[in-house]
């Protein structure tokens, strides 16, 4: 008899199911649901405004995935609950909320619901930019070894700077909370009953250390004297490995999924960590690329090293046994979005629809008929600030070389190019300082949709290019892992390495380097470089001067 598991991946827009069979790697069914709140970073659902560089979800939109697409992923299957051995789920990251000790959100009480810092912060929240700025200072001064474990900078999208912001504008707010937890964690609280914390988030967002723990009392206090006991007070729970079983689907959550009760669930994960067995890698020197709205990128290695400007290296954070290093780019597919919202003249619109084509399909095809370097122009991938390895969200976008002849497929292909830069500069960064990387992955909608884009990163980077075989890279990640909590005797795996091997694909598609391209496309690097350095390590700081009056001017 067949088994199956299913992986639930949280993104920034929607929550998507897929159900898997554990034997085969065989995806049998999916089903997806926007979230009904979408990203609040205008107004609270009650009207209230929100500053600028808040980004806010809603938890109930969480629970509304569980209840409508794993019901969903079972009647589209004709799969049995019964035949359901496990449960995964990924997450964004950090995406934290504000709960009572027995896991309500405060927004959900009444006192609170037009509170901001009751709600989910997103991983994309950046008004916390202040607090991580001071956080650094304070770090650098103390010479706080952890430090350097991610790049020698804290971003404004972790957890203490988001859990300082709430104590500092919201002291009410941080009070009443009970615990502080990832988005990621909550909603296996909410499966099983039991709240844990995963590793992965807990060591690349909340500066957790397998070794040595969290950052210590007087650092915290350093910060703020009212945080001196936040380990203690906000998020006192045990940190579980990626890999272990979080606990079982309990009868509240068998009501409202259709899973029978004792079904295995895994401790949680990170939407980018978790794709790394979904594209069947399982040793070091392959770096993945998970390309959606952001990119992470994720690369294994079997010493731990400090890399300027890294998301963090954690133990175990990605495989037992290897160092998971973590980098990233806060702005790719909102970056294509931004411009086809707002940027794109009408008449392209109905020239795309004529053709049949969906506007992204129609700009590439128009940009795919330019040669290397032929539009004249260069942009900066920061729309979005820089996570890697700037690590700087106050940095923004630019583009050079716009002149009256310019065309809107030339800057859409500009804006593709400038990611692939940005990709280039975060790997280059990492072989420099120890860390070598000799293959590229891609997972991700972009990868599976857009050949341009690829051959285009193939060329910048003079990597080959291999493509995840599955459009739920993440899903099937959380599905895999799933199948080991569950565990071989029920008809899963013990190790994520064994699953990794059947349950995981790849295509058979490789993008190669062309070379012509790859020549005239160093020369470009090397212009974006010379533009990367002055803007973004302070010989020009014009970005966060314009960002500072606007700040001004929007009170």
């Amino acid at each position: 008899m067949a088994k199956y598991t299913i992986g639930v991946d949280f993104g920034t827009l929607s929550g998507r199911a897929l159900l898997v069979n554990a034997q085969t790697g065989e995806e049998l069914a999916d089903a997806t649901l926007e979230y009904p709140h979408a990203v609040m970073d205008e107004a609270l659902p009650c009207g209230k405004k929100l500053a600028p560089d808040w980004a806010l979800e809603h938890p109930q939109d969480y629970l509304d995935v569980f209840a409508y697409t794993i019901p969903e992923v079972l009647k589209k299957s004709g799969v049995s609950a019964e035949d359901v051995i496990g449960v995964g789920i990924d997450f964004t990251a950090c995406t934290l909320l504000p709960v009572k000790a027995d896991g309500t959100p405060l927004c959900f009480l009444e006192q609170y619901k037009e509170n901001p810092h009751a709600y989910i912060k997103l991983w994309k929240h950046h008004a916390a930019q202040d607090k991580a700025n001071r956080l650094n200072e304070i770090a650098a001064e103390r010479k706080e070894d952890w430090l350097a474990r991610y790049g020698g900078k804290i971003s404004s999208e972790w957890m203490f700077p988001k859990i300082w912001q709430t104590l500092e504008e919201a002291p009410e707010v941080y009070e009443e909370a009970d615990f502080f937890i990832e988005a990621a964690d909550w909603v296996i609280w909410q499966l099983t009953g039991v709240q844990t914390r995963n590793s992965c988030t807990a060591g690349y967002k909340a500066m957790w250390h397998k070794q040595k723990g969290y950052p210590s009392k007087e650092f915290f206090k350093a910060l703020d004297p009212r945080l001196e006991n936040v380990v203690e007070d906000k998020l006192n729970c045990p940190i579980s490995s990626l890999g272990s079983k979080a606990g079982e689907i309990c009868e509240k959550a068998a009501a409202f999924t259709g899973l029978k009760t004792g079904t295995a669930v895994a401790v949680a994960n990170v939407d980018a960590h978790v794709t790394v067995p979904a594209v069947k890698i399982t040793e070091p020197g392959k770096i993945l690329a998970i390309m959606g709205t952001s990119t992470c990128h994720i690369l294994l290695g079997t010493e731990e090293h400090t890399v300027p400007g890294m998301c963090g290296v954690v133990e175990d954070g990605v495989y037992p046994g290897f160092f998971g290093y973590e980098a990233g780019q806060s702005c790719v597919g909102d970056h294509f979005a931004w411009f086809v919202e707002n940027c794109c003249p009408p008449e392209y619109y109905k020239a795309a629809e004529a053709e049949g084509l969906n506007i992204h399909q129609y700009l590439t095809k128009k940009a795919e008929q330019y040669k290397v370097g032929e539009s004249g122009l260069l942009a900066l991938d920061w729309w979005n600030g820089n996570r890697s390895v700037l690590v700087d969200v106050d940095l923004t976008g630019m583009m050079l070389g716009m002149t009256l002849q310019t065309k809107p497929e030339e800057i859409y292909r500009a804006l593709i190019e400038a990611t692939a830069y940005g990709t280039r500069k975060i790997i280059e960064t990492f072989t420099a300082n120890g860390v070598p990387v000799n293959e590229f992955y891609a997972s991700g909608g972009i990868s599976q949709k857009n050949p341009m884009a690829m051959q285009i990163y193939a060329d910048i980077l003079k990597l080959p290019i291999r493509i995840g075989g599955t459009t739920q890279g993440p899903a099937l990640g959380s599905a895999i892992f799933g199948a080991v909590a569950a565990g071989k005797d029920a008809g899963g795996y013990d190790t994520v390495f064994d699953a990794a091997k059947v349950m995981g694909k790849l295509r058979d598609t490789v993008y190669t380097p062309i070379p012509e391209n790859a020549a005239v496309y160093d020369k470009l690097y090397a212009e974006y470089s010379a533009l990367h350095d002055y803007f973004g390590r302070g010989e020009n700081d014009v970005m966060k001067r314009l960002k500072e009056i606007k700040k001004q001017q929007s009170n």
